[in-house]
């Protein structure tokens, strides 16, 4: 039993000590001054990013009109490895989201929501799901949806235009 302790200790120590050695020898220091330069910017851009920055300083109601819900059937390709979003489709990892839009939080019977979701208990309207899709784990604290966010307004706002197309009842977008 001793001889397998040593063994496993020698073998971290190693590791560890190989990964210094190798850092020192070959440590890159970061350049002063970028190697590609920005000749000049465009206004539309840094405001798009500014938009995608901060949520708040522009509706997502403003943004449907710039994407449509055929661009968020592609960007929910990042969300349907955890949800289904058919009308009879089943709970994967994650509840099935067909007609998610007007429904309360933690509200389907068959899936077993984090106890943040269902103690949310909100209407998932089109801003509390904009602000929900940022980043799902500030949004609701608790919630065990791992997923990082959308950060870009524009794919927020077309995920849930394709979530609201995906429902019997969609909500009306004035």
């Amino acid at each position: 039993m001793n001889k397998i302790i040593v063994s496993i200790v020698l073998a971290i120590v190693l590791i560890l000590g190989i990964n210094k050695i190798t850092d020192a020898i070959y440590s890159v220091e970061k350049p002063e001054k970028s190697a590609y330069q920005v000749a000049s910017v465009n206004n539309a851009e840094i405001n798009n990013d500014i938009i995608s920055e901060n949520p708040e300083s522009k509706s997502i109601m403003a943004v449907f009109a710039s994407t449509s819900a055929s661009e968020g059937s592609k960007i929910f390709k990042k969300c349907a490895a955890c949800h289904s979003i058919a009308e009879e489709g089943k709970n994967k990892i994650g509840p099935a989201l067909w007609g998610v839009l007007g429904r309360k939080a933690g509200s389907l019977t068959d899936y077993k929501y984090s106890k943040a979701i269902v103690e949310h208990g909100k209407q998932w309207s089109f801003e509390e799901m904009n602000s929900f899709l940022l980043k799902p784990k500030d949004w609701i604290k608790g919630t065990k949806m791992s997923f990082a966010g959308l950060k870009n307004l524009k794919d927020r706002a077309a995920v849930i235009l394709y979530m609201n197309e995906n429902t019997n009842n969609p909500l009306p977008l004035n």
